[in-house]
């Protein structure tokens, strides 16, 4: 005879599911779309957790990520991080200030004939 077990006994109380809000969505995929135009990246993953929440940026679909934008929370407040692999580029706690990081400027680019 089958037993049935309730999946609630089995989870981890105490952590959360971090997930991105609408807002931070709309500056993640802002940054992105501008990278995709200029052919820099090709593709993204999410990744939603009990603790933290990733946004991987991939410059091909076979490749490991170039660059993760991690939130982490820690009671009521997030903390941001702009990692390329293991080494951390920016910490912060709103998301536009490590969204900085791929910011620079525009330049123009003469072609010679």
């Amino acid at each position: 005879m089958a037993k049935v077990l309730r999946l609630a006994d089995f989870r981890r109380n105490g952590k959360r599911m971090v997930s991105f809000d609408r807002q931070e969505l709309r500056q993640l995929l802002n940054v992105y779309s501008r990278r995709v135009a200029t052919g820099e990246w090709k593709d993204y993953a999410i990744d939603f957790g009990r603790g933290a929440a990733m946004f991987s940026i991939f410059r091909s679909s076979f490749d490991t990520p170039l660059f993760s934008i991690v939130k982490r929370t820690n009671g009521g407040r997030s903390e941001y991080l702009a990692m390329s692999g293991r080494q951390e580029l920016k910490r912060g706690s709103s998301m536009v200030e490590v969204l900085s990081v791929f910011d620079r400027p525009m330049r123009l680019i003469s072609r010679h004939r």
